[in-house]
């Protein structure tokens, strides 16, 4: 069986889009960010836990591209502007530190 999703995420491509027209594309992962610095109510080390990159990609092309540090907040939004060539798919990913990764995808019709 699957592991279960371990992020929320929320992402939001314009639906529609001229070609080549500058588009805001917009992603919020629901993520803790545990720093490996804080300590639980018994006083132990919270064990790290952050994603270390973050990524999008349309039309087989990286748009854009983040490697983030344990000082990164909780729940990391990303705003980018990209431009739209042709219909299909935004893909973004992110891996954790221990090298899970998932993804999210969201479509646009370029017209």
């Amino acid at each position: 069986m699957a592991e279960p999703a371990r992020w929320t995420v929320r992402v939001f491509v314009p639906p529609v889009a001229r070609r080549g027209e500058a588009i805001e594309v917009r992603a919020l992962v629901g993520h803790a960010m545990e720093t490996g610095f804080r300590h639980d109510h018994l006083g132990a080390i919270v064990p790290r836990d952050i994603i270390t990159v973050f990524s999008c990609r349309h039309a087989g092309e990286e748009v854009f591209r983040v490697e983030l540090s344990p000082s990164i907040a909780a729940n990391p939004f990303f705003s980018f502007p990209a431009r739209a060539m042709e219909s299909g798919d935004f893909v973004f990913s992110w891996i954790d530190g221990d090298g899970r990764a998932q993804e999210a995808r969201a479509p646009i019709v370029v017209a």
